[in-house]
């Protein structure tokens, strides 16, 4: 049994107790011996009288020794169990905390970002970059007809699609790069250090990989595209005034035909 340090620490105490009760008695056994030897009376009543200061020091070493065993040992012992259970238990509510946190982040459909995540993403983006004084771009992508695709076949059919267009976003971008979905068929990308013509070839590339994708369920074959809305930070606005410029770009895209992008 492996002890704790509290419990290891004891039991050196009770050793040294142990050790110096038998010199102790020891050395009464000894002052008695030198004692018969002696001749004067008033010097072998010294000697008495202090075998009997030895006799008493072991008698409160012995209650000590059985205080400690009997009455402060079970004490230190229940604490460690206590201590131990409680570590235990603290480790458990971490990972579980740490659970909850990777859940409460995390879109549990897909597996990717979710809007929450996004939100402050998209701030610290905004506050570290006006730092430096770089670009940030935000890309907004909307599944067309994803309605049509539900009513036809079914929301598992439409989950598959979701996850197939989550795993085509994660492939095509970077990995500094924040990717969300903000809900419903709706994604998000974050798309730091990037200025107006580079970032509308980066949407180019994602629309048409979404656009080539054949996503298989079964004997159902489903093809599907995407619009996009992009808008670059001007270093002025807040995360919300960004996000509002992408999402009206978005519904341009919308408004003009779809699977398209717009800048």
């Amino acid at each position: 049994m492996r002890l704790h340090k509290s419990e290891a620490a004891f039991f050196l105490f009770i050793a040294v107790i142990l050790a110096a009760g038998v010199m102790i008695f020891h050395a009464y056994d000894v002052l008695f011996s030198i004692a018969n030897g002696l001749a004067e009376p008033e010097r072998y009543a010294d000697v008495a009288y202090l075998s009997k200061l030895l006799f008493a020091t072991g008698l409160l070493l012995a209650t000590g020794l059985v205080f400690g065993l009997f009455f402060i040992f079970p004490l230190i012992r229940r604490q460690v169990r206590e201590e131990n259970k409680l570590r235990a238990m603290t480790e458990t509510l971490s990972a579980r905390s740490q659970k909850l946190e990777y859940a409460a982040l995390t879109d549990a459909l897909t597996g990717m970002q979710n809007r929450r995540y996004f939100d402050d993403a998209l701030k610290e983006y905004l506050g570290e970059f006006r730092r430096i004084e770089k670009p940030v771009g935000l890309m907004i992508v909307d599944l067309d007809h994803f309605k049509q695709i539900n009513d036809t076949h079914g929301h598992d059919i439409g989950d598959e699609v979701l996850r197939a267009v989550a795993g085509c976003l994660k492939d095509m971008t970077r990995y500094h790069d924040v990717v969300a979905r903000l809900g419903g068929e709706e994604f998000a990308v974050v798309a730091p250090n990037m200025d107006v013509d580079t970032l509308v070839r980066f949407a180019e590339r994602i629309r048409k990989a979404v656009a080539g994708m054949v996503i298989v369920s079964g004997s159902v074959r489903l093809k599907v595209t995407a619009s996009v809305g992009l808008a670059v930070w001007d270093r002025k606005e807040n995360a919300d005034g960004l996000f509002r410029r992408a999402d009206q770009q978005l519904y341009q895209a919308k408004k003009t035909g779809r699977n398209r992008v717009c800048a």
